[in-house]
């Protein structure tokens, strides 16, 4: 697979932040196959990364995501659907299997590289996020969107399932019957809406956005990493078991995380009434 021009994902890394910006804004930021390989990319890097601390996914333009790039082929691997799934081409083309291993090895890749991300990855929403884009978006660890942004699970109006893990990410953060509501009906949920109904942390401005995803990431990046780190994986995993297995990991994260240079200058910071000064290791 070609990799993506580097001007169509910016990257750079300032106080200890990735910072990563889908650069179509032409085509509303659609993603590409590139595109996505190389997001995968710089998120597997952050994660390895010690001088990298935290991580905001962002875009220029109007629009956040508008989901995947639909001028590709399947053949190539290009994801024709609002997530990775199939267009109207004919069927007799694929066999079975073809579309199930394109949304594992396309759509859930990428949403899978935000969930297990080593490091807080910041979403800062400056337009629409739609189809992949917003499940993009929602994967991530906190969401900041400027007020003119716009929620859509836009995969009902083609006659499509969502993909890209969105019937896992919703349910988990509305409840089974509101995530039922966007998906069956597929209507634009503005900022506001998405704030108070709890899928976006916080609404700004449009000119405040990347202020505010600085502050927050650059917070981020000032923190106890590890733990960091391992409350993000106790969080993710926390719906998917039973209790016993939540504690048992939880008890197992607070001893891996109690042998790091982190952990230790945050209880000798209590106890000598200072400002603990955390390394990120």
């Amino acid at each position: 697979m070609a990799s993506a021009p580097e001007d169509e994902v910016l990257h750079r890394t300032e106080n200890g932040v990735s910072w990563i910006t889908l650069n179509r804004p032409e085509a509303m930021n659609a993603v590409t196959p590139a595109q996505r390989e190389r997001v995968i990319a710089l998120l597997a890097g952050a994660s390895a990364d010690p001088a990298v601390r935290a991580v905001v996914l962002t875009a220029t333009g109007k629009g956040f995501c508008a989901g995947a790039d639909l001028r590709g082929a399947t053949g190539t691997g290009t994801a024709p659907g609002p997530g990775n799934s199939p267009g109207p081409g004919p069927a007799g083309d694929r066999v079975a299997g073809d579309v199930a291993r394109m949304i594992r090895l396309g759509a859930q890749r990428l949403i899978t590289a935000v969930l297990d991300c080593e490091k807080p990855v910041v979403a800062a929403v400056n337009g629409t996020a739609a189809g992949i884009g917003a499940h993009l978006a929602l994967a991530c660890d906190l969401v900041i969107a400027a007020e003119g942004a716009r929620f859509i699970e836009v995969f009902v109006r083609r006659g499509l399932v969502p993909d890209g893990g969105g019937a896992y990410l919703l349910p988990r953060l509305l409840g089974p019957q509101k995530a039922k509501e966007l998906m069956f009906f597929g209507d634009a949920v503005p900022a506001a809406e998405a704030e108070r109904l709890g899928l976006v942390n916080r609404v700004v401005p449009a000119e405040e956005l990347q202020a505010v995803a600085r502050e927050w990431a650059e917070r981020l990046a000032q923190g106890p990493t590890r733990a960091l780190a391992l409350t993000k994986q106790l969080v993710n995993a926390s719906l998917d078991g039973d209790r016993a297995a939540a504690l048992a990991a939880e008890a197992t994260a607070q001893e891996i995380n109690m042998t790091t240079a982190d952990a230790n200058e945050g209880v000798a910071s209590f106890v000598e009434r200072r400002t603990p000064k955390y390394l990120g290791r």
